[in-house]
């Protein structure tokens, strides 16, 4: 039976929310392999002189450990 692993993480991106998760998993990918989910647990979005400046998310990434 295959044993998950959930780590909790933040990332943020200046184009968009997808960008700031597809940041996340990318990063996360570096060095965590056997991702299976990405779970987004929040939202937020910087604002500078009235515009959104960046956009930021709270990710729980799922991932299966190896077994050997």
């Amino acid at each position: 039976m295959p044993i998950v692993k959930v780590i909790e993480v933040i990332a943020s991106s200046e184009k968009s929310f997808d960008d700031a998760i597809r940041n996340a998993v990318a990063e996360v990918s570096k060095t965590i392999h056997n991702i299976d989910s990405v779970f987004v647990k929040d939202f937020k979005a910087h604002v500078k002189d009235g515009q959104l400046a960046s956009y930021g998310v709270i990710c729980k990434i799922s991932f299966r450990v190896d077994d050997h």
